[in-house]
């Protein structure tokens, strides 16, 4: 497996593994040793950078990570995230952003012992408090890795401005936002600023939420609970509308050989060396797929024809509905 550098030097696999889909989120309960299983699977095939949240279950998905990674600690890169006031009684959801400092260093003391471990490598803040100062969040964060029980500091989905005076007070490790074939707005603000600041891309959902795998159509009917319900990307009349932009992956991948989920992830990797996505799944067949992409290199023809095509069928609808898009850009 190749690897990639992030900001301070944090060395991880190229391509790295999103777990919250083995715990939440898809209405679908997985059994937690065929995960196990999985995840050991994982770092089998040379994927060693894993990323998980308190609010993954909420809590499961970092217990199984703990259960599963604590026997091959030194192998792994584990990030996990702070941000959300959770419910006491572990239901899904929450009761609002909370990135107080006594409450990130209770998050941070109860995720090392859900991961069996005595330090988090990348420690994210999930979503922007506008309660809390962002520079008091980040002199939480730095004492935090003083004391060794963090090693770098991580932000997702915060605006620019606010990303810039996080990274003056603890230099800012890696970025973690939603990026891919069917959300780009990241080039024009974003992947200048991290460029400037020597901050890496962590894309999560680079595949779309499932979507780019070409899996999905106007007839899909997602499960019970799925949280994909709520997007309006997910609408049967958008993920109809879009099919358009699946065509193309389908004959670029079937003039390379390769499946649409690998052309997404190529695609992805060609942006920046330093841009890490992290593909989830809970089936080894789609992750034997999504380590295949690693020895797929798109040409610049490859390159310039997705990019023309993507001009002519824009994605339709928008990633978040009103309530979920209030969180983001803090």
């Amino acid at each position: 497996m190749k690897t990639r550098t992030l900001g301070q030097g944090l060395q991880v696999s190229a391509l790295g593994f999103g777990s919250m889909g083995m715990s939440a989120s898809y209405g679908v309960r997985q059994d937690d040793a065929e995960m196990i299983a999985l995840t050991r699977a994982v770092v089998d095939r040379g994927v060693t950078f894993f990323d998980t949240a308190e609010s993954y279950g909420p809590y499961t998905n970092e217990t199984l990570l703990g259960k599963a990674l604590s026997p091959i600690r030194q192998r792994v890169v584990i990030a996990t995230k702070f941000g959300f006031d959770l419910y006491p009684d572990g239901r899904p959801g929450w009761r609002g952003l909370n990135s107080r400092p006594d409450h990130i260093r209770e998050v941070v003391e109860a995720s090392l012992k859900r991961l069996q471990t005595d330090y988090i490598d990348l420690l994210y803040q999930h979503r922007v408090d506008p309660a809390v100062p962002i520079e008091d969040v980040a002199g939480t964060v730095k004492e935090l890795i003083a004391a060794g029980k963090v090693r770098h500091f991580g932000m997702s989905e915060p605006s620019m401005a606010t990303l810039r005076r996080a990274h003056a007070v603890q230099p800012v490790t890696a970025l973690q936002n939603e990026y891919s074939l069917w959300w780009r707005e990241p080039e024009s603000d974003i992947l200048p600023v991290l460029e400037d600041l020597a901050i890496a891309l962590v894309p999560y959902s680079p595949l779309g939420r499932g979507f780019l795998t070409g899996a999905m159509d106007g007839n899909t009917k997602l499960p019970e609970g799925d949280f994909r319900s709520a997007l309006p990307r997910f609408s049967p009349e958008a993920m109809q509308a879009n099919q358009a932009f699946i065509a193309l992956l389908v004959e670029l991948g079937r003039r390379r050989n390769a499946t649409p989920a690998q052309i997404a992830l190529a695609w992805l990797l060609a942006q920046k060396p330093w841009i890490v996505p992290i593909p989830g799944t809970t089936k080894l067949k789609r992750l034997e797929e999504n380590v295949g992409a690693m020895d797929l290199e798109l040409s610049s023809d490859d390159l310039r024809e997705i990019d023309a095509a993507s001009a002519k069928a824009p994605i339709q609808g928008e990633r978040y509905p009103e309530h979920l898009q209030k969180l983001v850009g803090g």
